[in-house]
Parts: C-alpha cells; sequence; structure tokens
C-alpha cells in the first residue's frame, strides 16, 4: 500500500505509468463517487467510512438497493442484483455483519421465492429500464433455477462467508445446492454464480465434490478460453455478446476459489497475461457484455477496473 503522506510520482518515474496510477488517473477521471472512494480504500489506505457513506445513498427504505448501483439496473426501485452488489462492498471494508445483514436479509426475505431464490428482477418491480439480457420472470414460482443462481448464488456466498445466520439464509442455501448440483447446460455467467456460492459454502466436501464436477463440465463445454491467442478457436457461449470470451480469471479470482483447480499452472499464467494486457489506453479495463445503453457502460468500466486490479494482487502480479 501507499504511504498516504508520500509525494505523488513525477511524470517521469516508473510508478506514474504503472497499472495502478494509469488505473487510479482513469477512476478519478470517470467513476462514480462509491467507487472512487472504494478505488482509494483499497489500493491507497483510504478510510472505510467514506465508501459506506457513498454506498448508503443507494439503499431504500425497504433495505435494499436500488438508483443504478448495478449499472444494467436504473431506476430508484431495490432489486436483488443491487443487494449483491452492496454486499460485495461492504464485505470488501469488513462491515457485511450486524444490523447490516439483518436489514438486508429482510429486504432478501421479502422478495424470495418459498424455496429462498431471488429473481434477478422481481416481476412487481419491471417498470423501470432495465438491460434485456437481464433475466425476468413474470411469475416467481416459475421453476428457473438457472436464471435465479444469477442473483441468489453470490447473495448467499457473501453472506456465509461473513458468517451471518438468518432463517431466511437456510431456505436459499438449500436452494443453491439444488441449482449448482443440477446444472449441466451451464452458461458462464451460472458457472461464476455457482462458484461464488461454493467458495464460500459452510460444506466444504459438498463444495469441492461440487467444484469439482462443475470443472469438468467447463473443460468439456469450453466455456473457458484456455489459450487467449487462439481466441477463434473457442465458441461464444449463449447469451453472450459477439466477441465474449470468458477465461480462467473470471472463474477463478483468487488463487483461494476452488475454480483454481479447474486449470494448470500454465493456464492460469497466460489468463493472467492476457488480464493484465487488457489495460486500455485511458487505465481502464473494457466492459466485455453486451452494451444497451451509454450510461451503463460508462459506470460499469471503473467497477471492472477493480475487480481486474484485485485479481491481479490476489495472484501476485505486480500493479505498481
Amino acid at each position: 500500500m501507499a504511504d498516504p503522506g508520500a509525494a505523488p510520482p513525477t511524470p517521469t518515474s516508473p510508478a506514474h505509468d504503472s497499472p495502478l496510477a494509469r488505473a487510479e488517473r482513469f477512476v478519478w477521471l470517470t467513476a462514480r463517487v462509491l467507487e472512487q472512494r472504494l478505488f482509494a480504500h483499497q489500493f491507497r489506505d483510504g478510510a472505510a467510512d467514506p465508501v459506506e457513506t457513498a454506498l448508503d445513498a443507494y439503499r431504500n427504505e425497504d433495505g435494499g438497493y436500488g438508483h443504478g448501483l448495478e449499472p444494467d439496473l436504473r431506476g430508484p426501485v431495490s432489486r436483488p442484483l443491487h443487494t449483491a452488489r452492496a454486499l460485495g462492498v461492504l464485505d470488501a471494508l469488513g462491515r457485511c455483519d450486524g444490523r447490516r445483514a439483518e436489514r438486508v436479509c429482510r429486504y432478501l426475505t421479502s422478495v424470495s421465492t418459498a424455496d429462498g431464490a431471488l429473481p434477478a428482477v422481481h416481476p412487481r418491480r419491471r417498470d423501470c429500464p432495465t438491460a434485456p439480457f437481464v433475466p425476468a420472470v413474470e411469475d416467481p414460482s416459475v421453476e428457473d433455477p438457472l436464471g435465479r443462481l444469477l442473483a441468489t448464488g453470490p447473495v448467499v456466498g457473501l453472506l456465509h462467508r461473513n458468517e451471518v445466520w438468518h432463517a431466511w439464509l437456510f431456505r436459499a442455501t438449500d436452494f443453491c445446492w439444488q441449482a449448482v448440483e443440477s446444472l449441466e447446460g451451464a452458461r458462464p455467467y451460472e458457472v461464476r454464480a455457482a462458484v461464488a456460492f461454493l467458495d464460500r459454502a459452510p460444506d466444504r466436501a459438498r463444495a469441492e465434490a461440487a467444484a469439482e464436477r462443475l470443472g469438468r463440465l467447463v473443460r468439456r463445454r469450453r466455456l473457458a478460453v484456455l489459450d487467449p491467442d487462439d481466441l477463434d478457436a473457442y465458441p461464444v457461449a449463449p447469451g453472450c455478446a459477439p466477441g465474449e470470451h470468458h477465461f480462467p480469471h473470471d472463474y477463478a479470482r483468487t488463487p483461494r476459489s476452488l475454480a483454481r483447480a479447474w486449470f494448470t499452472d500454465e493456464e492460469m499464467a497466460r489468463s493472467l497475461d492476457f488480464l493484465a494486457a487488457g489495460q486500455q489506453e485511458d487505465g481502464g479495463w473494457p466492459v466485455r457484455g453486451r452494451r444497451w445503453a451509454p450510461a451503463p457502460v460508462l459506470e460499469a468500466r471503473p467497477m471492472v477496473t477493480i475487480e481486474a486490479l484485485r485479481t491481479l494482487v490476489a495472484y501476485g502480479r505486480p500493479i505498481g
């Protein structure tokens, strides 16, 4: 971490051209206050309180979050995908507990199905602009375990990681097990949601067995690009944008992830090399998914940039 009292790097110093310095300039030029504060906290020894203050601006009276916190969901209403994003911020601050977690779980209980699953877009709240590729069902009781896993898996995983106990969480955990262990024709984002759950699930033996099966599925269906120099050899998965590939580092965000065992050291090294080389001239990393409106892309890029830096740091890659 940088010394907050140290002089800033001069334009001619190596630190000025480091990936971190370039990303910092990009964040200050383009990011919302929340991502600016989060970047400062994670990479420049910034305080946690300003991050939580910025996050509170997105919180609603029902305990959920809205107001475009997840850029692909516009408007003020609370939605589970916003809550997943908020929990990720609170987790990064070490504050995903106590009254905060209780408030969030009350909201999740109010919008979940009888089996504890969360719809990405609640059918009663479809009056605000939403990315056309975000799954939504007219009736939350419809059997849609894959679509609902997208919202439920990351939320349940984060709550388990922070040792939260709540009645809703027991039902939601059972749903995640059922959904993960029945995945067959999975798509990349569903696999990533499954990993987010399995990496933090309390039953470690069961999680390891489920992850091993899922890893075989990923390799069999070629859902991860193992050679970035030969992208044309890998099909784009259904539901993804043209040219939107997924790589080992997308599944195994840290070396501690169960998904890390799916890939050889050489495959992971190539993936991380590709990630590091993906930093663009303006200092940010690109959004690889589908684009449906200008603002969501602009707001998502700082998030993607912070995630890229986190992954590189987790694997011991130098960022400056």
